[in-house]
């Protein structure tokens, strides 16, 4: 089978969302929707939704979070680096998924945090991303990238996903922020924010790999405001030709009906914790899971 980003080259997105769905016929052999809800406190038809789908060039792990249940999602940070594992039983949590970049040499991150109103990791401080003589001339746009919001507006909590040096609307505080990117929906991001780079047509920077296979990370948002997680592992029998590429990518999380997404850390950083398992997104070149820990992530909290 063709990869999808041969078929699909310069087809327009609702043909390629279309295709991929094609592709992948909704049968048990093929797609597996595999849910297992948890219900919300005081609110029983408001269930978590954790479901698999298994794909021909991967699995992809999603959870669902409603905008009106007794759940909320929230980041958290490392004093270095964790495993999901550690993160939610310092928590308490439901389900982590990993967060932003960050530096393995120092540990430190590369992207903004926000906890509880305040700043919790400032990539200006990052003395190697600072310093690098080949990320100079992208400092401006790495300061200024994507962020999953959580905002309290009077009495009420809303998720958002915004730049960085966004202001919050209007009667409404900025409580939560995770820093990564770049933007998958409406509209990718990915030049504006510095992760590509092109001269006369010939691309000189993809750090991300944006048109290569890979497991991928990624947060979203539908219209009535729910909080969509989606983790995408390679497959252990193809662990060079496995993943998504973001065209991939945006087309699933597009038959999944959000608005808003935006990419997170991948590669070896991809993992999901749910209902104490871990699901690790890259696979080594023998098939085996990378079991890599991370500086940031997100939490599923009783609210």
């Amino acid at each position: 089978m063709w990869r999808l980003s041969w078929v699909l080259a310069g087809l327009g997105s609702l043909a390629i969302a279309l295709l991929i769905v094609a592709r992948t016929p909704s049968t048990p052999e093929s797609m597996s929707p595999t849910m297992s809800p948890v219900s919300s406190q005081g609110q029983p038809n408001m269930p978590l939704q954790y479901k698999t789908y298994s794909l021909a060039h991967s699995t992809v792990h999603t959870l669902l979070i409603p905008a009106q249940s007794s759940f909320a999602v929230v980041p958290a940070l490392s004093e270095s680096v964790d495993t999901l594992d550690n993160f939610a039983q310092q928590h308490g949590a439901i389900a982590v998924l990993n967060g932003g970049f960050f530096d393995p040499t120092n540990q430190k991150s590369a992207s903004y945090a926000v906890l509880q109103g305040k700043l919790a990791a400032d990539p200006k401080l990052n003395e190697r991303l600072v310093n690098n003589p080949d990320l100079s001339p992208y400092l401006n746009q790495i300061f200024n990238r994507t962020e999953f919001r959580r905002y309290q507006c009077g009495s009420a909590f809303r998720y958002d996903i915004a730049l960085h040096n966004a202001p919050p609307p209007a009667n409404c505080q900025l409580i939560d922020a995770l820093g990564g990117g770049p933007r998958l929906l409406p509209e990718l991001t990915a030049q504006p924010e510095g992760f590509v780079d092109t001269v006369n047509g010939e691309v000189i920077r993809d750090p991300l790999g944006s048109n290569q296979p890979n497991a991928r990370t990624a947060i979203a948002l539908t219209q009535t405001g729910d909080v969509v997680w989606v983790m995408v592992a390679q497959k252990p029998e193809a662990p060079a030709d496995s993943g998504m590429t973001f065209t991939e990518l945006i087309a699933f999380l597009k038959t999944l009906g959000v608005e808003q997404a935006m990419n997170l850390d991948g590669g070896s950083s991809s993992s999901f914790y749910y209902q104490d398992k871990t699901w690790y997104g890259k696979v080594d070149l023998e098939g085996y899971p990378v079991q890599r820990p991370v500086k940031s992530v997100f939490l599923v909290l009783p609210n």
